[in-house]
């Protein structure tokens, strides 16, 4: 029982399997579709909507600003309301009580 030496060297230089290189191509076609085709896309997308997301929180502290300015303003007029009607009711008042006094002192004359 002898072996062969010839079989051996003949292993060494077998081709390589088309299973595995179709598989690693595969492979790496997948990891470049992920990276090209999803992942940088993506990113980029998501600068995107971070730069509109800024641009939207800057829009909404312009607004809160206006919107602190309206209310102030708004009670600032509240405030000048109420003195004007304060003022009014005063006015009335008086005008009551001089026509109290002109129909008194009309009375006295007559």
């Amino acid at each position: 029982m002898r072996l062969k030496s010839g079989p051996v060297a003949d292993r060494a230089r077998a081709p390589l399997p088309w299973v595995l290189v179709a598989a690693s191509v595969l492979l790496l076609a997948i990891v470049l579709y992920l990276f090209f085709g999803a992942y940088l896309p993506a990113k980029q997308r998501m600068a995107r909507l971070e730069a509109e997301l800024k641009q939207v929180y800057a829009r909404e502290a312009q607004l809160q600003t206006r919107q602190a300015q309206q209310e102030k303003t708004h009670a600032l007029r509240e405030q000048q309301v109420t003195a004007i009607a304060a003022e009014r009711d005063a006015l009335a008042k008086r005008i009551e009580e001089l026509e109290k006094q002109l129909a008194a002192a009309s009375g006295k004359r007559r």
